[in-house]
């Protein structure tokens, strides 16, 4: 099978990958391409060690089906670790910034992930490494690096982790204490919040007093 068509565009980033995917054409046509140079072409940068990737789907507009589709493409390379996957809502998606989107990985010295709306991290944020968010961060892992929930103002966001151990926090335009007051804590599944508009951490099982319509089903 050959595909001459340019739906797919890989362009190489400091930190990954990003695929550009037209959002014109017929999604077979797209699907048939994307799957060809992953299987087929572009080795030289699509092999080796873990490489992550973002996934820009331009205007086109797909159900979770058609985006599965395409994720699964990507997947079959073990090493490709897909990061994002920017792409319009549809009308019946719009409250998206209320849901949770899950994203996996590790976030390395260095590099920031940016996302909008509630985020389930699962994996380590490693010292000099950011996750910035404007709603909620809940991570799997370890926090070492700098967490920033409520990034276009929203006071009410949370930031938690498995294990809370950052250099820095913040909510909104709150910063947290200095890292080494961090020291000499229990520091397994806590939470930050504000609370008159002071940093406050608190073990996970009272999120709710926080947070009383929190459903972590929802992710809000």
């Amino acid at each position: 099978m050959t595909v001459k068509s340019n739906y797919v565009t890989i362009k190489g980033i400091k930190d990954g990958l990003v695929f550009l995917l037209d959002d014109e054409c017929d999604l077979q046509n797209l699907l048939d391409e994307l799957r060809y140079k992953v299987e087929h072409s572009h080795q030289n940068i699509l092999t080796g060690p873990i490489i992550h990737i973002d996934v820009k789907l331009g205007k086109r507009i797909v159900t979770e089906d058609q985006k599965e589709m395409i994720l699964d493409i990507l997947k079959q390379k073990g090493n490709l670790l897909i990061r994002s996957v920017e792409a319009p809502l549809a009308e019946a998606d719009q409250p998206q910034k209320d849901k949770l989107t899950t994203i996996s990985g590790i976030v390395r010295s260095g590099q920031v992930l940016h996302h909008d709306g509630n985020l389930l991290f699962l994996g380590d944020v490693n010292p000099g490494g950011t996750i910035s968010c404007s709603g909620d961060i809940f991570i799997l892992g370890a926090l070492r690096g700098m967490a920033h929930a409520g990034a276009e103002g929203k006071q009410e966001a949370i930031i938690a982790a498995s294990y809370l151990s950052p250099t820095q926090l913040r909510i909104a335009e709150i910063y947290s204490r200095p890292p080494d007051e961090w020291e000499h804590r229990e520091s397994s599944m806590e939470f930050a919040f504000l609370r008159d508009g002071q940093m406050q951490i608190d073990k996970i099982t009272n999120i709710t007093r926080v947070r009383p319509d929190f459903n972590v089903f929802k992710g809000v």
